[in-house]
């Protein structure tokens, strides 16, 4: 069979491939995607969106708990964990065939099926009906990247979970061990600990959230712990004893002693590794690092025409820079002049119970930089809407050069954070000083003054503390 001509075939249909996919459409180009398992990838099908699915249904439960404390009345609260896996797997699944939709829309041809690269410019794609041959003079990989697996504690789905047995929870953990404190693992903890589990978290690295600001990761430990949370820093699962029906034992090193625990479930959530084999990528020169595709700022692979962006393309990994990479190459192949993207400007966001979201350096980063910086910091406690909305945990830091007055990052924890955090990206994006944020006016009341008081805070102009 001859082979399908194409301008562009992107190769997964995650956040980062559908949205190339849908640009490349826009500025006019015959455009393919190719896709091994759902359209949408695991960002809108075991990621993202169905955690954010749960952690809401976690969220109005502990709400649900306060009610006296609004001068409401709620008896008998409960959970129905199936019908709670439920939703998110609808709220998933509406998601993913809203894909489908676009994808006919904008006139992209699908491919359902396993690609390879057998040359420059060629994608031979493994379907259920046999193989189908695309050409294309600009190729996108978009393949995304799965749970790391550490020896020892791989997941089986009964005892020891990955983010996706977790997501599809058969039952409610009594005592959970979740190995990891980065995004996926404290989500999960804050979630499974909100419905009553005993949960113990092991973060190797010498706090939780280690990418966060380490003020930001002190403040999650404290509140972390305050709802009965059990975490272990500079710590390491060597081994799991598996007890098929009954349980595992956990043997953790920690100061240089190792400790035996008993748990009924562990979640394991030890980072990512890029979706990089089979695709013949040695073979065309493509060269790899570490499981990622090195690129340059333009998502080039330095092979003619192949491109690699999102979570193959390594740090941060993050569904939106997928998508806003995805954009760029797709304006590039159309022959535009798009700016690259800057790591640093784009902002992380971790749903746990508080909120946790930041964008730009953190103080130490700032420090360890070069800059002599200067540093404001607001706490919830002191805003009218925080205290209204009975959320007055939380705090928000900024980070400023004190020569220059450009924000170099913003960090906050608390109640709606990762909604707010979007101001500072967008003054980072604006290249913005503080001198434009001061003069901003916030509406009031709003959780958004807090954003202001901050930055008036690093330059002792705070107005409410």
């Amino acid at each position: 069979m001859a082979a399908r001509e194409f301008d562009v075939v992107v190769i997964g249909a995650g956040p980062g491939g559908y949205v190339a996919a849908i640009r490349a459409a826009q500025l006019g180009k015959n455009v393919a995607i190719v896709e091994r398992e759902h359209l949408g990838g695991i960002c809108l099908n075991w990621g993202c969106i169905p955690t954010k699915a749960l952690l809401r249904s976690a969220e109005v439960f502990h709400l649900m708990h306060r009610a006296k404390e609004f001068g409401l009345k709620a008896d008998g609260i409960g959970y129905d964990l199936p019908a709670v896996v439920a939703r998110s797997r609808t709220v998933a699944k509406q998601l993913s065939s809203g894909i489908g939709h676009l994808m006919k829309k904008n006139k992209v041809t699908v491919v359902m099926g396993e690609a390879t690269l057998p040359a420059k410019g060629r994608v031979s794609v493994k379907t259920d009906k046999g193989t189908e041959e695309l050409t294309a003079p600009g190729i996108i990989l978009a393949t995304g990247a799965r749970a790391r697996e550490l020896p020892g504690l791989e997941a089986d789905g009964d005892l020891v979970w990955s983010y996706k047995h977790a997501l599809v929870a058969k039952r409610m953990p009594k005592k959970l061990l979740v190995i990891g404190s980065g995004a996926i693992g404290i989500e999960f903890a804050s979630f499974f600990n909100t419905l009553g589990a005993d949960v113990t978290v092991v973060e190797v690295m010498d706090r939780i959230l280690p990418v966060e600001d380490a003020e930001i990761s002190a403040f999650a430990k404290k509140s972390f712990a305050k709802q009965g949370m059990k975490i272990l820093e500079k710590a390491a699962v060597k081994k799991l004893d598996r007890k098929p029906g009954v349980g595992v034992t956990a043997h953790i090193e920690s100061n240089g002693k190792v400790e035996t625990m008993e748990f009924d479930t562990v979640i394991s959530a030890v980072g990512i590794v890029g979706n990089v084999e089979n695709l013949g990528l040695e073979t065309l020169g493509v060269k790899i690092d570490r499981t990622h595709v090195v690129t340059d700022e333009y998502c080039r692979t330095g092979v003619e025409g192949l491109y690699a962006i999102g979570d193959i393309a390594g740090a941060p990994w993050l569904a939106h820079k997928a998508s806003h990479e995805g954009v760029m190459v797709a304006e590039l192949i159309a022959g535009r002049h798009p700016h690259p993207i800057k790591p640093n400007s784009i902002a992380g966001c971790t749903y746990c119970h508080p909120q946790v979201a930041s964008v730009g350096l953190t103080e130490a980063k700032a420090k360890e930089a070069g800059y002599t910086v200067k540093v404001g910091r607001f706490p919830f406690i002191g805003n009218g809407k925080a205290i209204a909305m009975g959320e007055a945990e939380g705090l928000v830091k900024t980070v400023f050069d004190a020569k220059t007055g450009e924000l170099l990052g913003a960090h906050m924890i608390g109640a709606e954070v990762t909604e707010m955090i979007q101001g500072y990206v967008i003054g980072r994006t604006l290249e913005t000083t503080e001198a434009e944020l001061m003069e901003t006016v916030f509406p009031h009341p709003t959780m958004s003054e807090m954003m202001h008081e901050a930055v008036l805070d690093a330059y002792g102009r705070a107005l409410h503390i």
